[in-house]
């Protein structure tokens, strides 16, 4: 795949909690262009666990919501 075919934009959300303002939700939304013939289905089953399986997601399990969403062309 090109460099430039996956994409993505992230957007956290702040709250103030016990008069802080802390870190309480991040959503990542993809963009992914997948080249002709590509296996669509493998890229679906590795969005759906996403947020198992990435590093980050799990550090701040617990403590930040982690959402996502994708837009997927092509394959």
């Amino acid at each position: 795949m090109a460099n430039d075919a996956i994409s993505v934009e992230a957007e956290g959300t702040n709250e103030v909690v016990d008069r802080v303002v802390v870190l309480t939700k991040i959503h990542a939304h993809y963009t992914i262009r997948l080249p002709e013939g590509a296996p669509r289905d493998k890229v679906d089953r590795a969005l759906s666990t996403h947020v198992a399986k990435c590093p980050t997601a799990r550090s701040l399990e617990g403590a930040v919501e982690v959402t996502w969403s994708a837009d997927v062309t092509g394959g």
